[in-house]
């Protein structure tokens, strides 16, 4: 493209701010700030946008003709983001969005829509905030196979399992601390119960193996279960937990999971505290690669979102998926392989009662390798015991979980949490 390449945003909340700040800076050469639009055009937000056309609707960013590319970060699934993105896609224009939530919802729609046009859509910014881990599988790994991709994906409950493990304080406490830091939302479910690292790992195994992203696919476990407790009890491990979210490929097919699990306190993702994210990659021929990095934030979002413009000045479009979208496939779906699992129950004080829990668990083909149970306080009638047991497929897990929920002498449900394996 000759001249400079004319930008239309929508959305000047902490992120877009910054984004247009920057480019009124002239921090991307050959790029220039045309049109924005944000649901409170009088609210003060520190810039001079005098010089820039305000619009009413987002959806009239796609069909100005002083607007080149489209910029979207309004975020939600529905109108008005999915009209703008899918209409500038259809009119050839160029998308860049942080939007993991549509993309993990519409990202073969769209990627139909923005091949047919020959428009591209960009997205580093909705996985990982500023680590690079799109532009990393799609380019920079390009010629290689990956066998797994795992790694934190959500600064909300790393901050929470973070503090929770340095300072002592319930769930709720680290919760409310995070909420007032403003890292985590007023209604925090979407992060706490896993799903949105669930929707960014959909983006991520669509990447790294070709597959139709489906959140559908993915077996996922919230935070909302972890107690001081169970940091206190991993700490006994020397291991840490934390939520991870793991994709990878196994001879019965692919395994996509995201839940918390116990990391030895030797594994690099065990050091990924407070909201940082981090990513490990494995491939061949080049072997495994970290990531890491501030995963959440104006800053670390917005430079993702300046990176995919700057690509994109310069004519560095790809597919959504660096593949043809009609080629990708529906996913064989498999279990997580044969591993250890951290399994915590409240177990009556009574004589007979680990023999027992000991008895259903040999008898659906689980042994143990460690167990720790807590001192006794004077009123308590059940006592905290945990067991980590030896390498065990799924099947007969599910089967001992099963078996364990009928036992009169354990109270309320078995937490169970899978070891996480390098």
């Amino acid at each position: 493209m000759n001249g400079s390449l004319r930008i239309g945003l929508a959305g000047l909340g902490t992120v877009g701010v910054e984004v247009a700040g920057r480019l009124l800076d002239g921090a991307v050469p050959g790029v220039t700030l045309t049109a924005v639009c944000a649901r409170d055009k009088a609210r003060e937000r520190g810039l001079d946008l005098s010089a820039v056309r305000w619009v009413d609707q987002p959806v009239e960013l796609a069909e100005a003709g002083d607007v080149d590319l489209v910029v979207e970060l309004i975020g939600g699934t529905g109108a008005p983001a999915a009209t703008l993105i899918e209409t500038a896609l259809a009119a050839g224009k160029s998308v860049v969005t942080a939007n993991k939530a549509l993309l993990a919802d519409r990202a073969m729609q769209l990627a139909v829509v923005s091949e047919a046009s020959g428009a591209s859509l960009a997205y580093e910014a909705a996985v990982a905030g500023g680590i690079p881990v799109i532009k990393t599988l799609r380019e920079a790994l390009a010629g290689n196979k990956i066998s797994r991709v795992s790694g934190i994906l959500n600064g909300t409950c790393n901050f929470i399992l973070s503090q929770m493990e340095s300072s002592g304080v319930s769930f709720a406490t680290a919760l409310k601390d995070a909420q007032q830091r403003g890292f985590a939302e007023a209604e925090p479910d979407l992060d706490i119960s896993g799903m949105d690292a669930a929707q960014k790992l959909a983006l991520l195994a669509g990447l790294a193996f070709g597959v139709q992203p489906d959140v559908g696919q993915i077996s996922v476990t919230g935070i909302e279960a972890i107690t001081d407790q169970d940091i206190s009890f991993a700490d006994e491990f020397d291991s840490v937990i934390r939520l991870i979210a793991i994709a990878g490929e196994t001879p019965d097919g692919l395994v996509q999971c995201v839940a918390p699990m116990l990391v030895g306190r030797d594994h690099a993702l065990a050091q990924v505290k407070n909201e940082l994210n981090a990513v490990a990659l494995e491939a061949s021929p080049v072997g495994q690669l970290f990531l890491q990095g501030p995963g959440a934030g104006g800053g670390a979002t917005a430079s993702a979102v300046l990176a995919d413009i700057a690509d994109l000045a310069q004519g560095f479009g790809r597919p959504i998926f660096g593949t043809d979208a009609l080629s990708m496939e529906v996913a064989k779906t498999s279990d997580l392989p044969p591993q250890a699992w951290y399994l915590r129950l409240a177990l009556a004080d009574a004589p007979g009662s680990m023999a027992s829990v000991t008895q259903v668990l040999a008898q659906s083909g689980v042994s143990i390798e460690e167990v720790v149970q807590r001192s006794r306080n004077a009123d308590d009638t059940y006592l905290p015991v945990v067991f980590i047991t030896h390498k065990v497929d799924a099947k007969h897990l599910r089967a001992a979980l099963s078996s364990l929920a009928n036992q009169d002498t354990i109270r309320n449900q078995v937490l169970a949490l899978p070891v996480f394996e390098a």
